[in-house]
């Protein structure tokens, strides 16, 4: 739902632009952290990790095909998928992972 100013000098209400969705936010940061400290803890591997970012994008592709949700909520789904895959293919790189 878009957020408008008031409407207090009969000039028409301009969208206010709509902040992210705080149970998302926190779902995402939680899962994030988890690879994270699974990848740390030796549980996972960066390749492992990797797959299941890239698991998580396909699912995301899949779900919003059936429900119908538009193109660009999906895509921004998706770099935020793309934004947490770079941060453990950087550490492959960093750390010198070669696993596969």
């Amino acid at each position: 739902m878009n957020r408008t100013t008031q409407d207090t000098d009969g000039i028409a209400p301009i969208p206010l632009l709509e902040e992210p969705d705080a149970h998302g936010q926190a779902a995402l940061l939680l899962a994030e952290s988890t690879l994270h400290m699974l990848v740390e803890s030796g549980v996972l591997d960066d390749r492992s990790a990797i797959m299941a970012v890239q698991a998580a994008a396909e699912v995301k592709v899949e779900v919003a095909t059936v429900t119908g949700e538009s193109r660009g909520r999906m895509q921004e789904s998706l770099n935020l998928l793309s934004r947490i895959e770079a941060s453990f293919e950087t550490d492959r790189v960093r750390f010198g992972a070669t696993s596969t």
